[in-house]
């Protein structure tokens, strides 16, 4: 699988963003797919991810209520809608697929597949 994300940019605090992550391969429906980011100093830390298992979403504190995942197996996208941005999503976003995922290490960096990352600039 090759996952392609897009979407990045620069935006003022506040403000809205759409990173999407299309990917080629195999059947996208049977990876569970999601999204991480690196912040320049920081390790990489989970946003959210579609668990394939149970087709729920989860997220990370910091991202809930204010980030929203879905996908389009027949598009074979996953969107992450970013709204009310802070200074502190600055980072580089990684879409992420794996078809072996289980729920306990939904939130664990060891994705069989990364896409190479877009950048998101909050301006504060």
């Amino acid at each position: 699988v090759q996952l392609q994300a897009s979407g990045g940019g620069l935006v003022q605090a506040g403000g809205s963003l759409s990173l999407s992550c299309t990917a080629s391969g195999r059947t996208f429906s049977s990876y569970t797919v999601g999204w991480f980011r690196q912040a320049p100093g920081k390790e990489r830390e989970f946003v959210a991810a579609f668990f394939r298992n149970n087709a729920r979403t989860y997220y990370a504190d910091s991202v809930k209520g204010r980030f929203t995942i879905s996908r389009d197996n027949a598009k074979s996208t996953v969107v992450l809608q970013m709204s009310s941005l802070k200074a502190e999503d600055t980072a580089r976003y990684y879409c992420v697929a794996d078809s072996r995922r289980i729920l306990s290490t939904l939130r664990t960096p060891n994705y069989d597949y990364w896409g190479q990352g877009t950048q998101v600039t909050v301006s504060s």
